[in-house]
């Protein structure tokens, strides 16, 4: 019996080593199932992973996870150790900032309820932006006259500022406060955001096949 409890230790604890790897070495956050394919037959995934987590909480990096995804990122007490090393970026415009706030928030969101959250109209570059990005993606197109095309957000969007799931984000009142909520609020917004999936809503259908190339057709306008 205790050689057997010791095997099992020995296999827990390669298993943990061989995800501890493979996620220092990813660029990106990877997923539960992808990892899967490198451990034992019968591993539990996910026992694994906050067995991990646990581990690393409290040292210099932390296992977090982005949506389904998980990564090694920079404690949060000590990011700002960082940020000397960092290169200067251009920041988001105003548009862009409320823009992708209202997508946060309202999505599956179409480009013509957006412009009704900030009651001016959004150019098509300011959304090609966001997808540029990684932040935001097309997700289907609405079930209504002219089927307009449909936006959501990605893990990236997730990974970039720092949130396990769209949960996480911050409440109404912060980003009015902050002023990237200006503008006339929907009655049927809803904070935060209760729909959290990647597949089509009922609302929704998927993309047709000449959406995948990158072009909207201007249906929504």
């Amino acid at each position: 019996m205790t050689e057997e409890i010791s095997e099992a230790s020995e296999i827990v604890e390669r298993n943990l080593r061989v995800l501890e790897a493979l996620l220092f070495a990813s660029s990106e956050p990877l997923d539960a199932n992808s990892l899967l394919a490198y451990v034992d037959q019968g591993a539990k995934i996910g026992d694994l992973l906050l067995t991990l987590q646990a581990r690393y909480a409290g040292r210099g990096v932390n296992l977090v996870r982005r949506g389904d995804k998980w990564a090694f990122r920079t404690a949060e007490d000590l990011e700002f150790l960082l940020r000397r090393e960092e290169h200067d970026t251009r920041p988001l415009s105003r548009a862009a900032l409320e823009t992708l706030s209202i997508i946060a928030y309202h999505q599956p969101a179409t480009r013509a309820e957006i412009e009704e959250v900030r009651g001016v109209a959004t150019g098509k570059g300011t959304l090609d932006l966001l997808m540029e990005a990684g932040w935001i993606r097309m997700r289907g197109r609405r079930r209504t006259p002219g089927r307009p095309v449909t936006y959501g957000t990605t893990d990236a969007f997730l990974d970039h500022f720092g949130l396990e799931s769209l949960g996480d984000l911050p409440g109404l009142d912060e980003l009015k406060g902050s002023g990237l909520l200006s503008g006339r609020l929907p009655a049927n917004l809803q904070i935060p955001l209760p729909f959290d999936g990647t597949a089509p809503r009922d609302d929704e259908d998927p993309l047709d096949p000449d959406d995948l190339g990158g072009e909207e057709e201007n249906t929504d306008d």
